[in-house]
């Protein structure tokens, strides 16, 4: 018998070392073209994580090919937790089955995956497909998440992403819906620092939407919450800068009672200079805390690239 000849381990990931994970909930109008557009583009290993569908997405996904599995729990986070325990490839791509992403914009990323432990498809063709109040929303939470992480990432919340299967299995998932990118993303910024994005298209969407502005809010929350287990310091002494809001708002109204009207307000005065010395400090050890999770982050990959260097 012939053996297959031996894959250089430089050479791109193949379609053939992925599980593509389609979480869905009653896709019925889309996963059918979604699954047929994998197949077409390589990808063999399709696992579909159901909700429990009432519309017969798992059906029209098994007769097309893919295996369906029932996820454990309700919302994203549980389909990729669940998906995890039947995936025995090296990579796993993650990708939403409303078909608004091609999946021939993972071939791109798998060409990274090599050097990067997470590649995310940021969307920056198609983005009107994004209604604006997401749109507006992504930019505020990915700006966020470099801030606090010390990325330059351009889309943390899209929902196609590439990552090796070891990577995304020592993630805790204590986020719940759609905060489970924001989460991944997180893990790897905080640990191998190896994640990057590449640029991909955006597509309307088949069937109705299911992301709420809420869910906005609540993906906000996780990333000051996973900011919180990551760089706790930088987290402290934030809460505390918020101190110079209050302490500026006194300190003027103090000035303007004293030029304007004589009145003065020693306790007050006394009060919003307290205040805003706190803050500053706060602000000051802030910078640093980011300053120092930064060099941490740089010894880390100096560690890294040392280990691959003698490995």
């Amino acid at each position: 018998m012939e053996l297959a000849p031996e894959r250089n381990p430089r050479d791109p990931v193949g379609p053939d070392e992925v599980t593509v994970v389609v979480p869905t909930l009653n896709e019925a109008e889309a996963i059918g073209l979604v699954v047929d557009e994998l197949r077409a583009c390589g990808f063999s290993r399709i696992l579909v994580v159901d909700g429990r569908s009432t519309d017969g997405t798992p059906e029209i996904a098994s007769s097309r090919g893919a295996r369906v599995v029932f996820q454990r729990g309700r919302g994203k986070a549980d389909a990729v937790r669940t998906a995890l325990d039947y995936v025995d490839t090296p990579y796993v791509l993650v990708m939403d089955g409303d078909h608004t992403y091609d999946p021939s914009d993972a071939l791109k990323m798998l060409e990274l995956a090599r050097d990067y432990d997470e590649v995310i498809g940021a969307r920056v063709e198609g983005r009107e497909n994004i209604p604006l109040l997401n749109r507006l929303g992504n930019r505020v939470l990915t700006t966020i998440f470099n801030l606090l992480f010390g990325t330059k990432l351009r889309d943390v919340c899209s929902g196609m992403y590439l990552v090796r299967t070891d990577v995304a299995r020592r993630v805790w998932f204590e986020s719940r819906g759609f905060s489970v990118e924001v989460e991944l993303a997180a893990h790897v910024a905080s640990t191998t620092r190896r994640i990057t994005d590449v640029g991909v298209g955006y597509r309307p969407r088949i069937g109705r939407a299911k992301l709420r502005a809420w869910h906005g809010i609540s993906i906000a929350v996780d990333a000051v919450r996973l900011a919180w287990r990551y760089n706790p310091a930088f987290f402290i002494f934030a809460v505390g800068a918020s101190a110079l809001a209050p302490a500026a708002s006194i300190l003027t109204w103090v000035a303007y009672e004293l030029l304007f009207l004589g009145v003065k307000h020693h306790v007050w005065a006394l009060v919003g200079v307290s205040l805003g010395s706190a803050g500053v400090v706060s602000l000051l050890l802030a910078v640093m805390a980011l300053f120092l999770k930064r060099i941490e982050y740089r010894v880390v990959e100096m560690l890294e690239e040392l280990r691959r260097r003698v490995g």
